[in-house]
């Protein structure tokens, strides 16, 4: 399939110019995506374009990802009801480099192909013009009446709660249109692409294009759809946040348990647009799935290809390991694997109880540790009696003596002991 016929299949494509199809078909094509910096992370709403560059790319067409340093500062009125806060530039700058760190995991950046990706920023081209000059030979192309028409700013004149736009957030899509303006000019871009609320601001670029160039100039641009759960509510939101990309602000098991827990009818959409398999075998994916639907083959294939694109083979390992331990599969050999970060996640909620590290070292007897020294049990003679019905575990593994002594060699990563109840409760007892 073309590029295009893909993506449609995907359920990629929201809005498409004319003749993108046919400039796609005639030669290699340039095309942008622009991601404004407001904050060090990606975070999963952005994959979808991401993943529109990835595929792109992989067609054979030139990706560049615009990184706004410039546009950042101003903030995109799009779907916003409030005004962002303005950054710095040392900020901006940092987020820029974790940003392209990011992005490298999908994007060819550093091969020597003829569309291998390439990082931009408009802060480079729009730092040295003047104001007077971007009004004087930017601004006359384009109407307050056509940039009233756009719908990011219709909206927030429709609502008498909202607060209105400034002016500088309602500079913002005369900006962006400058960058497809400049990108076309300068380097050879043809193609803007991003999501469906950014349709107003591409075609602001492309009505840029053939004001200043003339009608018959080639700009031309594609967005892809917001996605939504089945349900209707949003996509990539969980009770603490965004989904990032980042494992400081998701750990990878989160991030693994975000697709894992997927409905049956979101898993066969977002099988197609979060990985890189083929038509043929998502189609025969989710025939199977559908075969046993219990079985969650589908969430776990989407939970795997994209946990591993993101965060790498050996934390998709560690996931998978985590999960088995919470749900009683895991072996010992999977608790040690487990870095504190993933730890700490599964475990998120347990209730924790601070032990003496130093009492710990001379060791404690387990009753006195888990009735005395902590509360995981009320008294010691139901600890003793929990032991002789093969009922407490100590780090994944069964404690059948009563008189077993513990010391700091049972702690995980120097600190924890994790002690299981029964099935399903759960303790972790801190050395400290």
């Amino acid at each position: 399939m073309s590029f295009i016929d893909d993506l449609k299949w995907r359920g990629m494509i929201h809005d498409i110019t004319p003749g993108t199809e046919e400039q796609l078909a005639k030669e290699m094509t340039s095309a942008y995506v622009g991601i404004d910096p407001t904050a060090d992370s990606l975070h999963i709403g952005h994959l979808v374009s991401i993943m529109i560059l990835k595929h792109f790319q992989m067609a054979g067409h030139k990706p560049f990802a615009l990184v706004g340093g410039a546009t950042g500062m101003v903030g995109d009125p799009s779907g916003k009801s409030q005004e962002r806060n303005l950054l710095d530039v040392e900020t901006l700058n940092h987020n820029k480099e974790a940003i392209k760190k990011q992005l490298s995991k999908f994007l060819d950046f550093d091969s020597d192909a003829p569309n291998h990706a390439e990082l931009v920023d408009n802060y480079d081209w729009m730092k040295d013009i003047t104001f007077i000059d971007f009004i004087r030979t930017i601004g006359k192309h384009i109407t307050v009446n056509y940039m009233m028409s756009k719908d990011s700013v219709k909206k927030r004149f429709a609502d008498d709660s909202r607060e209105g736009m400034s002016f500088t957030e309602f500079s913002y899509q005369l900006m962006q249109g400058y960058d497809f303006y400049w990108l076309r000019k300068n380097r050879n871009v043809k193609l803007q692409m991003g999501g469906a609320d950014q349709w107003g601001n591409i075609t602001t670029g492309t009505e840029l294009i053939r004001r200043i160039d003339g009608q018959e100039a080639e700009a031309f641009g594609l967005t892809c759809p917001l996605i939504k759960k089945a349900d209707g509510t949003k996509f990539g939101k969980t009770e603490k946040g965004n989904v990032w990309l980042d494992a400081r602000y998701t750990t990878p098991y989160e991030f693994y348990q975000f697709w894992i827990n997927t409905s049956d009818e979101d898993a066969e959409r977002y099988i197609k647009i979060y990985t890189m398999l083929t038509r043929e075998e998502i189609e025969a994916l989710i025939a199977k799935h559908r075969e046993d639907p219990g079985r969650r083959l589908l969430q776990g294939e989407l939970a795997k290809r994209i946990t591993i694109m993101v965060h790498g083979e050996d934390a998709y390992n560690q996931a998978i390991a985590a999960s088995q331990i919470l749900f009683g599969k895991g072996t010992k050999e999977q608790l040690l694997s487990l870095d504190e970060q993933s730890f700490l996640a599964v475990f998120a909620g347990v209730p924790q109880y601070s032990i003496s590290a130093a009492e710990l070292k001379n060791g404690i007897g387990i009753l006195d540790l888990l009735a005395e020294k902590s509360k995981c049990f009320p008294s010691k003679s139901e600890c003793r009696r929990s032991i002789k019905e093969n009922a407490v575990s100590i780090n994944q593994e069964k404690i059948s003596d009563a008189d077993l002594v513990l010391n700091d060699t049972y702690l995980l990563d120097g600190k924890y002991i994790l002690v299981k109840k029964g099935k399903k409760n759960w303790f972790i007892l801190k050395a400290e």
